[in-house]
């Protein structure tokens, strides 16, 4: 009675993967559909698809950009202009404001990961420095990406980037200028 007690719990310790093998054993492809995956817990490769998708921001490949994107992605740039509709505008914008930068470098941190169902966010802070013109260039500010969960991929569905403006010194060489008074009587 021990034994069958004992079989009981190795095929459960195993699982069905391990049966399957056996009952498969000349279909190597239905055998690797069988076994069991082990995929990265929503947050974290939702960390990791942001790193990659930066990392092809930063290199300028588009192609492996458009991997993370949907097709009908809007985006809102850190410029004060109108929102972008749709993978092929977003990539064409991209590739105007890539072709201007040189040896960009990008930096992450403070990400906040939240998933809700097959929606979403990640919220951080970015620093970049490049070169334009031969002139160093560097812009700092906050990025939330919505994804969304479509046919098992999770996808970005809307990106949202704001610049961070610096306070820059005022000129010493000139004290601002306080207008006169006007005699309003």
């Amino acid at each position: 009675m021990w034994a069958i007690g004992l079989a009981v719990a190795v095929s459960l310790a195993l699982g069905p993967g391990a049966l399957a093998q056996k009952k498969k054993k000349g279909d190597d492809k239905q055998a690797a559909a069988a076994e069991p995956t082990f995929a990265l817990p929503d947050p974290n490769y939702l960390e990791k698809m942001t790193g990659e998708m930066l990392a092809a921001w930063q290199i300028g490949d588009v192609a492996m950009l458009q991997k993370y994107y949907a097709p009908d992605v809007t985006v809102v740039s850190g410029a004060y202009e109108p929102p972008v509709q749709g993978w092929a505008n977003y990539a064409a914008a991209y590739q105007r404001q890539r072709a201007r930068l040189q040896t960009v470098r990008i930096e992450r941190r403070n990400t906040f990961i939240q998933v809700k169902g097959t929606v979403a966010w990640a919220i951080y802070q970015w620093e970049m420095n490049a070169e334009t013109e031969g002139a160093p260039f560097g812009a700092r500010g906050h990025t939330t990406l919505t994804f969304e969960k479509r046919g098992g991929n999770w996808l970005i569905v809307h990106n949202h980037t704001s610049l961070v403006e610096t306070a820059q010194p005022r000129a010493a060489q000139e004290p601002a200028q306080i207008p006169p008074p006007t005699n309003n009587r």
